[in-house]
């Protein structure tokens, strides 16, 4: 593997050092003229969309929501009590569904970059970014990025996010890594374009498996107050995820020069692998005087070492022809490859387990793109050729009324093949062995978004049918007996969210509401009726302009309902209809400021949790974080 990497490396900076004499020349001349400034547009970040943005310094209200461990806005998601654990979904609309199956263990992959979560750069002058921010104990959480052009046409962009917070509660350590490298390249006559990336992560996290004894928890007792003296199920298990991947997008145009009519030949490359462990020294767990196993009966009397692998080979071959009048059309082919697998096939008093599950999965799709005047439309179709009954329809229609005033209407239904650890999982622990055949998963999701100057407002409706789920078959509360299951019946699922803000002198009230509703048989798919994050917030210049400072509270809060508990063998939540948690508010106080390019930031998380009560988990038996205090910066440099 190694090898490979460096084989990669090597030509793609030979492709982007090797320069035309004539380049040479002309890049001799400019350095003879004195360098101008470089205008905010030429800090380019492009997506694998080709959608652009530019590098922001700036100090908004949203740079207060992104600033946490995912780097992105989190509402709808709430995090376990230390850094780089899972979280609990609060907005269903928050999951996204493809039809390709994909490894399972959900639970790890929230930190997970996917092909579409990275980016690329294009930049006059080097960019570099530092992300900082303290954790719960004994840590700290750093994302640093260098982007650099060796010429207009080559860009190299070098990132690691790197996590290591020991917890306040016993056997919670997280320590987690992200490698990303990105190029991108087209030739001097813009006929080829590429963009290719290679990412290493991992994921490593201790697993408690919640507390014991609620009452230690949710009572006064000021010996409790120190959480590391809570006793927990699990003190010496531990999950491991690590993957990496090479991707490749890249087109050529067939025309000599780019006019009304133009012809692509498009290719998608990616080769991913994954790794899961999950160990677990001490089987039995001890709940005051008593042993109990949590998990159920083991083949082994210790040391449990489950492992995992998992590789996928895709390639999209495609054909685009481009009419300025008419819009996009693109004719595609998907060759899907993948290979789940596991050391040994088990015989079992309930069946053989298999060793592996393995698929070539090759379909058939187009794609049509229209831009004009105030329109925007895509609409693609793709279509399994093989036997397995694969499909996925996506249209997309985006309407600009104005510059303030925008519509988005989007339609998808997808027949999901399964995730594999549905269809196959292998343990020590016996109640964690199975080999299934599931039937796809149903799915039509009906999305429209408008987004005007007054306010933003969003209503999905999901029709599924074939579910998948996890529940707990333990008739014991204190244990887990977590297998899948396919839900029979069909789930209608509605929301609307809505968001506003609220200006007047140097104050701002900026709000967002989530109201969700479910419409099922059984209770199986549960969400929260009410999800609402309110910040009030004061915003100034000081020193003559050259600090801005922004502070103000914020206030989440979520309905009762039965949410997902967490199962760490399969690192997924799933479906339990015993304990209601929620109703608590979680208030937060913060100043922010800005000075040039660097942001500065300074919370008081959770500050309310001694006058409320010890009531707020976020999953039974895993508490919600306590109040903390947590500082950090993002700080770019331009040179």
């Amino acid at each position: 593997m190694r090898n490979t990497i460096a084989v990669f490396f090597v030509l793609l900076f030979s492709v982007g050092f090797a320069q035309t004499q004539a380049d040479r020349n002309s890049a001799n001349k400019d350095q003879q003229k004195p360098t101008p400034k470089a205008a905010y547009d030429q800090y380019r970040i492009i997506t694998l969309q080709k959608d652009t943005t530019y590098v922001d310094t700036s100090l908004t209200i949203q740079k207060e929501y992104a600033y946490n461990y995912l780097r992105k806005d989190s509402f709808g998601l709430l995090p376990f009590a230390n850094e780089g654990q899972t979280y609990t979904v609060l907005d269903f609309g928050f999951k996204k569904f493809a039809p390709y199956p994909e490894i399972g263990y959900a639970g790890k992959h929230f930190n997970f970059m996917k092909a579409n979560d990275i980016q690329y750069y294009s930049v006059a002058t080097p960019v570099t970014e530092l992300y900082f921010k303290t954790v719960m104990e004994q840590g700290q959480c750093l994302d640093a990025l260098i982007a650099v052009n060796t010429s207009e046409r080559f860009n190299m962009s070098v990132a690691f996010k790197g996590l290591r917070s020991l917890g306040k509660y016993v056997n919670q350590l997280s320590s987690t890594g992200n490698f990303r490298f990105t190029s991108s390249y087209n030739t001097l006559n813009k006929r080829y374009y590429l963009n290719f990336h290679f990412t290493g992560q991992d994921i490593l996290n201790g697993e408690n498996g919640g507390i014991t004894t609620l009452e230690d928890f949710e009572g006064e007792d000021p010996a409790f107050q120190n959480r590391a003296r809570l006793e927990v199920y699990l003190r010496d298990a531990k999950s491991f995820l690590k993957g990496k991947r090479f991707f490749i997008d890249h087109s050529f145009l067939i025309n000599k020069k780019k006019g009304n009519n133009n012809l692509y030949i498009n290719h998608q490359f990616n080769y991913e692998t994954k790794f899961f462990e999950y160990n677990q020294a001490t089987v039995a767990s001890t709940v005051g005087n008593t042993q109990i196993l949590r998990f159920g009966e083991a083949n082994v009397s210790s040391n449990i070492n489950d492992q995992n692998r998992y590789n996928r080979l895709y390639n999209k071959f495609g054909a685009t022809y481009e009419n300025s009048l008419l819009g996009t059309f693109r004719f595609f082919t998907e060759d899907f490859r993948y290979n789940y697998f596991y050391d040994n096939i088990l015989v079992l008093d309930s069946g053989v387990i298999p060793s592996s599950l393995n698929d070539e999965i090759n379909t058939v799709g187009g794609e049509y793109e229209y831009r004009k005047n105030k329109w925007r439309g895509t609409f693609q179709y793709a279509n399994s050729i093989t036997i397995q009954p694969l499909s996925n329809l996506d249209a997309k229609l985006h309407y600009q009324i104005n510059p303030k005033n925008e519509l988005l209407f989007q339609y998808q239904m997808v027949n999901k093949i399964p995730d594999h650890i549905y269809n196959l999982h292998q343990s020590s622990f016996t109640a964690y062995n199975w080999y299934n055949d599931f039937k796809n998963e149903k799915i039509n999701n009906l999305f429209v978004t408008a987004k005007t100057q007054w306010v933003e407002a969003a209503l999905q409706a999901t029709v599924i049918n074939d579910y998948l789920f996890f529940s707990n078959d333990a008739v014991d509360p204190q244990q887990q007996f977590v297998t899948p299951k396919q839900y029979d019946k069909t789930i209608n699922y509605l929301s609307v969210k809505v968001s506003r803000e609220f200006k007047w002198w140097k104050l701002a009230l900026d709000n967002t509401v989530l109201y969700q509703q479910v419409d099922q048989e059984d209770d199986i798919l549960n969400v929260p009726q009410i999800v609402t994050r309110n910040t009030l917030y004061f915003t100034d210049y000081f020193f003559q302009k050259a600090l801005y400072l922004q502070t103000g509270f914020t206030l989440n809060y979520f309905t009762k309902f039965y949410g997902n508990d967490y199962n760490p063998v399969i690192a997924d939540a799933f479906v339990q209809n015993q304990t209601q948690f929620g109703d608590f508010p979680m208030v937060d106080f913060f100043v922010n400021a800005r000075i040039r390019q660097t942001r500065i930031f300074f919370k008081l998380e959770h500050l309310n949790s001694r006058m409320t009560g010890n009531n707020f988990y976020t999953a039974p038996n895993y508490p919600y974080r306590d109040f903390m205090i947590r500082f950090g910066l993002v700080w770019n440099f331009f040179q």
